[in-house]
Formats: C-alpha cells, structure tokens, sequence
C-alpha cells in the first residue's frame, strides 16, 4: 500500500530567483532570514538535507552522501509569487500570467454588481490587515451593515461581516456572489469569507473563514490520482486551493499545530494515494508580518515534531517536504510573498524506495506532481 505525505511549509523560500527584482523583490532569501534568529534549530531538517540544497549558503551542510532525503531546489516557472500559483505548479499546472491584484483596490465595475447583487453596501476597499480592519470598520459595518470588502497583497477579496448582523450562511452566499463577478481579467485566486464577533474594541475573527476559490485551468496531479481511484486527502486550505476538485477527503486546520496533528494521524490509518498538506502559519502569522523570530519558532517546532511523522512512515511511505514560494519576513520593502527558489526534501525508510541524492535544481515545481504520479504508476 503506497502512501506519500506532501508537506508544504507556506512561504519557506530559500534564496531569490533569477528575476525577483521584476516583481520588486531585491535580496531576498526567507531560510537566510530566519536562519539569523536564536530560535532557529532545525537539526532534522539538516539530516535530510535542507541545507546540502544547491544555492544554500546557511546553515552546516551534513556533505555528500551523508543527508537521508533525496533533495532539490525547485524554481518556479509560473509568473507569479502566490500560494495559488504554487500549489498549481506543484501539482502540474503552468501559470503564464499572474493572478490580478489590487492595491488601489478594486474598480468600480467590480463593485458596482456587487452592490446590486448583495443588496448591502460596501465599506474599506483597500489593502489591508484583516485584524486591523474589523478594529476600524467593524463600527461602521454594526451602524450601516455595509460589507467591510478588502484585499491583500495576494490575489483575493476579502468579505468581513459580523456574524450577529450577516449570518455565516449569508456571508457565504455574498462570496459566492463576488465569485461569479470576478471572472475575467478579474479572477481573483480566491474570495475569502472572513466572519467576526464581538464588541467594539474587542472585535475578533473566527474560525469559520471559507474560501471560494478559482477552479484550476487545467488538468492537475489530483484529478489524476482521483481519476485512478487513489485517495487524495487534503489537510490545512489544499482543498480551498484546489476549489475541491480531485479530492476524495478533506480536513481543515486551524494552523500549524493542527496541520501536524493531523499528519500524524493519517500516519496511522490505511490509504493508498496522497496526503497533500499546508502548514499556513509561517506564511500567514509570520512571512506576512515581518516576524523573523515567530517564523524561526515555528519552523523549529515543525523540525521538533519531524522524527515523530517519519517514525511513523512505513516501508512503501514517502514524505515530501517543499514550499510554494517565499515570503522573507526580514525584508521590510513590501509585506508581499517573494519571488524564491523552493526547497524539496523527499525521503523514505527504505533507501531503494528514495535514494539520498542531490537533484541538482528543478526547472519547474511540477516536477514535483510528476513524482508524485510516477510513483503510482500514472503517466502526468
């Protein structure tokens, strides 16, 4: 029974691309960044071989033939820099372009049907926190119950509304509604719901954000697993990613905690296929918010728990560790994603299975859905 678990730890770039400075990226390196803070320990990571990766200059290199993992650097082909493009790429799909983004936010034909279509008027439209915007329009949003719409520096609309005044459902169906206008040149990666309670002063997000998100453009390494009657598990927001298509079971997480819980709990159980799974907080709680120590914290809890799931992995098992672009929470230009080189770490019990190699770099982050399918037999 064959099983791979395919971790993406959001936002770990390990060196700047070629062309970042076209996407105003300048030095940057999230793995150089972090690796500066006194709470980076990754000894796990090490054995396998993080940093025996081509382009890596931190970090103390295990030497060759020495790391367990069979190790790459993977560039990414696609033009663009975000969790969408990259999860695409990974499981085999070129983005030519990159999703639109809004940081004057969004026109007035974006708007004006969205108006007319929800009924309810519309607050922010801006890049902004999503803390900080129900802190400064959640006020205003209880008085008028206009939506409070806004963005980010990824390709998404944002909809926050109270969960007293629009219920979830509602909110909801109000995303589904700007799901059906952005379409176009407008297609946003994703529309996300994002539901807060509370009084002014101590307004506060729950847990039941949904995104809705654009269907991938072509055929992905999921479709094909599930075509193939391989069970496709998707952990963290892989399911929101993927609009849920090529997926036979889906499991949301509240953060990395939750994510690595789950993997470990997968460990156990009987499938044969994939376990496809984000860890979204590095990217989130600290690429986005320039939070060097945070990342390195969290980065070192993941290496913490790593010989738990690979104690866990069986003899046909393989883990596979990647990332879908950079986010270098030391680089204070922009609070953006960055355009970086992506570590992949693919390692199994049994040596014949993976043997320990260095790969040199990938031309692309499918190649890493191509090995995914080989694996099981099924031509990409």
């Amino acid at each position: 029974m064959k099983r791979i678990f395919l971790i993406v730890l959001d936002s770990f770039g390990i060196g700047a691309m070629e062309d970042a400075a076209s996407y105003g990226d300048i030095d940057v390196n999230t793995l150089r960044s972090v690796s500066a803070s006194p709470f980076f320990h990754v000894p796990n990571l090490r054995e396998l071989g993080l940093f025996d990766i081509e382009g890596v200059t931190v970090g103390e290199p295990m030497g060759d033939g020495k790391h367990k993992a069979a190790i790459a650097r993977a560039r990414e082909a696609s033009k663009g820099k975000d969790t969408t493009i990259g999860h695409w790429e990974i499981a085999g799909v070129y983005s030519p372009s990159p999703l639109p983004t809004y940081p004057e936010g969004f026109p007035e034909e974006v708007l004006e049907p969205f108006r007319q279509q929800t009924g309810r008027g519309v607050l922010c439209n801006k890049p902004y926190s999503g803390t900080e915007v129900i802190r400064d329009y959640g006020k205003e949003h209880l008085r008028t119950g206009d939506l409070i719409v806004y963005t980010s520096a990824d390709s998404v609309f944002q909809i926050a509304a109270h969960e007293e005044l629009v219920p979830v459902e509602q909110l909801y169906e109000y995303c589904e509604t700007a799901r059906g206008i952005l379409r176009g040149r407008h297609s946003v990666g994703r529309v996300i719901a994002r539901p807060f309670t509370g009084e002014e002063g101590n307004f506060v997000r729950t847990p039941r954000r949904h995104d809705f998100s654009m269907e991938p453009p072509a055929v992905t390494m999921l479709d094909q697993l599930k075509e193939a009657g391989r069970d496709v598990i998707a952990v963290g927001k892989i399911r929101d990613i993927f609009a849920g298509r090529g997926i036979t079971e889906a499991v949301p997480t509240g953060g990395n905690e939750e994510g690595i819980q789950r993997i470990l709990e997968y460990l156990d159980k009987d499938f044969e296929g994939l376990c496809f799974v984000n860890l979204v907080d590095f990217d989130m709680l600290y690429g986005h918010r320039r939070d060097v120590d945070g990342y390195a914290k969290a980065l070192s809890y993941f290496d913490e728990k790593l010989p738990e799931i690979t104690g866990k992995l069986r003899e046909e098992d393989i883990l596979m560790i990647t990332a879908d672009h950079g986010c270098d929470p030391a680089y204070t230009a922009t609070t953006d994603h960055t355009r970086e080189y992506t570590p992949f770490l693919m390692y199994s019990p049994c040596r014949e299975t993976v043997p320990p190699k260095n790969l040199g770099t990938f031309d692309s982050f499918a190649r890493i859905g191509a090995a995914v399918l080989q694996y099981f037999g099924i031509a990409p």
